[in-house]
């Protein structure tokens, strides 16, 4: 591929310079560690650096975009790492299957999904994507080339799921799907005015819809303070009406010099975006892609964050402290002047994942995004890092692209029994700034 030092940015807009790239054909040919540290490189939709090598090299996986068996009977489906979930849902939903968990994008690939063990709105059902992942080849850098399941290999399979990358590079994954009676979802919206009324309704709607997510009014104060939607959803069952085709994406069209996302900007969408849900909280039928993918119509929708790029922010908190915890946060952003986008926030079910590094936990998770603004950001992303960790929380490192070591080992004690699986020739930028190494 590309022996010339190149520059890659994250999701985010971060940079990693001097990457060498590699297409999976090349490494696997020679994957000596000699040669320098290498990452596995999907499709770039993680938000900070843990899809990041700089100065190292980076295998860019999406070579790897063969679905290379699917049992319509069983629905168990193994394709090779660097298939997009999109390109997956156009062969499987047809089908009457759909993954078990999914992310907010359709533009991850398989392999990034295992690695970052990713969790969608039916945390409280279904787990993390791991837990649906029955087997997947991994390749070392000695040129062990081992199959992973639960009973084979099962160290590495654990360390690998939600490993970031760093255990190998993973060259097929077997996924159990699960059935589906339509492509459409019945969803239901119900507006509420403050956080207890939401953790009154998540609990009340995690007890009969297999998807739970609210959006945060993050700019509301005083009697507004916590307002938001919140949507529900089941798979909808089978129909003879002919389904609605889903709308065209649409390019972001332009690249702004500086943020479009302000307080100003901001206010106007809130009020707009709440006036546009319906206020009653019959179920309608809707195309799967607008529930869980609302952000994919819009194509590089995070050039409106401007140059500096954006800076997400997601934390995990044990119930018995989600409610305090998820207000001084607000409260915190609110002080600070900044305004988030995407305040998302879920509650996480008590589902164990298979995976060392897995991210969730029983509890509440919140999602809070800003342009980044520099020192001005980072302090108030360190305060919230505070925050979390002091409720007994963690922050999701997928999504992170400046916690310090001492808030990964915070989030992650384990992280030194998970060390002992990284493979000597994979690192990432992520992993060197939290580990030192």
């Amino acid at each position: 591929m590309n022996s010339t030092p190149s520059e890659i940015r994250s999701w985010g807009g971060l940079r990693a310079q001097d990457s060498v790239l590699l297409s999976p054909e090349d490494w696997l040919t020679d994957p000596s560690p000699q040669r320098g540290p290498v990452l596995a490189h999907g499709n770039g939709r993680s938000y900070g650096d843990s899809c990041l090598n700089d100065g190292g090299r980076l295998i860019m996986a999406r070579g790897l975009d063969r679905i290379l068996a699917f049992d319509r009977i069983s629905g168990l489906v193994t394709c090779e790492a660097g298939v997009l979930l999109a390109d997956l849902l156009k062969v499987v939903v047809p089908a009457g299957w759909f993954p078990p968990v999914t992310p907010g994008t359709c533009f991850v690939t398989i392999g990034g999904a295992l690695a970052n063990d990713v969790h969608g709105k039916n945390h409280h059902r279904a787990g993390t994507f791991g837990r649906h992942v029955r087997a997947f080849e991994l390749v070392r850098s000695d040129g062990q080339r081992l199959t992973c399941a639960p009973d084979i290999n099962g160290a590495l399979f654990a360390a690998t799921i939600g490993g970031m990358g760093l255990t190998g590079l993973i060259t097929q994954v077997t996924l159990q799907l699960m059935p589906v009676a339509s492509a459409e979802m019945q969803q239901e919206t119900n507006h509420f005015d403050g956080l207890d009324h939401f953790f009154a309704i998540a609990a009340e709607s995690d007890a009969t819809h297999d998807y739970t997510v609210a959006w945060i009014d993050a700019l509301a104060s005083g009697s507004g303070f916590g307002r938001g939607v919140f949507f529900r959803a089941n798979h909808a069952p089978a129909s003879h009406e002919p389904s609605g085709r889903p709308r065209r994406s649409l390019p972001f069209p332009i690249r702004p010099p500086v943020p479009l996302i302000n307080g100003l900007t901001l206010r106007a969408f809130n009020m707009l975006y709440r006036a546009a849900q319906p206020r009653s909280p019959e179920p309608r039928r809707i195309a799967y892609q607008p529930f869980f993918y609302p952000l994919d119509r819009v194509r590089n929708w995070n050039r409106a964050y401007g140059p500096g790029g954006l800076r997400q922010f997601q934390c995990a908190i044990p119930m018995a402290h989600a409610r305090d915890a998820v207000e001084e946060m607000l409260r915190r952003t609110l002080a600070a002047g900044e305004a988030s986008f995407l305040t998302v926030l879920k509650l996480f079910g008590d589902v164990p994942s298979p995976g060392m590094m897995s991210f969730p936990i029983a509890g509440a998770t919140l999602t809070l995004d800003f342009p980044n603004r520099g020192e001005r950001t980072a302090k108030l992303l360190d305060e919230l890092d505070r925050i979390a960790l002091a409720s007994g929380g963690r922050v999701n490192p997928y999504k992170d692209a400046r916690m310090s070591p001492a808030t990964f080992e915070a989030s992650f004690p384990q992280w030194r029994a998970f060390a002992a699986h990284v493979d000597p020739g994979f690192s990432s930028s992520f992993w060197r700034r939290v580990t030192a190494g």
